[in-house]
């Protein structure tokens, strides 16, 4: 009996879209919330796959969104098919909704939730939501419609760093409709979380890449079976790096190419951890604190801030 998929359906993205998916052996899913560094982790794979900095067409032709509403689902799997090369997908649904196929192998990266928020932010005010929003009107006939403004203005953009941090902290939306929140963010890692003892799946931290980007990088090439030659590695690793990335952000940013980002260097932001130092008083985050200790469990939540793969 197969089991039942949980469902999510938020403003961006649809988890149906994965229905009847077929893997192929050696599969690479890398789902996190966003600004967790999805696309970091599907730059490193693209280099250790390709094993050479020149890509052969921009990262997210590579690695398409499946769950992304702004293309019809038909277009983005038949790209997938028509893929000769070790496939990586992309996705940002909680892993319970995802298929678990043996074949494959599921990455998700853990970041500090505060810094997450930050980030969140800075994304927001940098998309067209009016574009985002006609391009999910026109991607599938009957499609909700009403999760972008049609004028492209969003309220939340419009707070302070404070106050929208804050609202993050205490949205209490479910996740199923709405990941973008303290709530969904660690409802989804803990489905992750939950499975780290499984062979297939891997759990990366966006401190410690930062920290140790070219020892992060050779253990999971170990993980995933890739070898690379040791005279490639140099090249590799300083391609990796954010400074290098934000370098080439026309064609590593993820507008699926279709033009909903502002300005793609300016998604690539800071790549730092602990900005949310400088925004939340210390009551602040004593409520911080105790709104995590209402959502996770102390494994999940020390992983979350500080790493290491429990």
């Amino acid at each position: 009996m197969t089991e039942q998929l949980a469902r999510y359906h938020t403003p961006m993205e649809d988890s149906t879209r994965w229905d009847g998916f077929e893997f192929r052996p050696g599969d690479i899913v890398i789902g996190s919330p966003s600004k967790s560094g999805t696309t970091w982790t599907q730059m490193i794979c693209a280099l250790l796959i390709f094993q050479t900095p020149d890509l052969p067409a921009p990262l997210t032709t590579l690695s398409p969104w499946i769950d992304m509403r702004v293309r019809p689902k038909e277009e983005v799997w038949e790209s997938l098919a028509a893929q000769r090369h070790r496939r990586f997908i992309k996705t940002h649904t909680p892993f319970d909704g995802l298929p678990i196929d043996p074949r494959a192998t599921y990455i998700t990266v853990g970041r500090d939730p505060r810094d997450v928020a930050i980030s969140l932010r800075s994304h927001g005010k940098n998309l067209k939501r009016d574009v985002i929003g006609e391009l999910i009107r026109g991607a599938q006939p009957g499609d909700r419609e009403d999760d972008a403004p049609a004028d492209g203005v969003d309220e939340r953009d419009q707070l302070d760093e404070r106050d929208y941090v804050l609202r993050w902290i205490d949205n209490d939306d479910p996740p199923s409709e709405n990941l973008d929140s303290l709530r969904g963010l660690v409802w989804q890692q803990g489905r992750a979380w939950e499975l780290r003892a499984e062979p297939n799946v891997v759990l990366l931290h966006y401190a410690e890449l930062s920290d140790d980007l070219a020892g992060q990088m050779r253990w999971l090439a170990g993980h995933l079976g890739i070898d690379v030659p040791e005279d490639r590695w140099p090249a590799l690793v300083e391609a990796a790096t954010f400074d290098r990335m934000k370098q080439r952000a026309d064609d590593l940013a993820p507008d699926e190419n279709l033009d909903y980002i502002r300005d793609k260097e300016r998604f690539f932001r800071s790549g730092t951890s602990g900005e949310w130092r400088k925004v939340l008083t210390d009551a602040d985050q004593a409520h911080y604190d105790e709104r995590m200790t209402e959502l996770a469990e102390p494994g999940l939540a020390a992983w979350l801030h500080h790493g290491s793969r429990g």
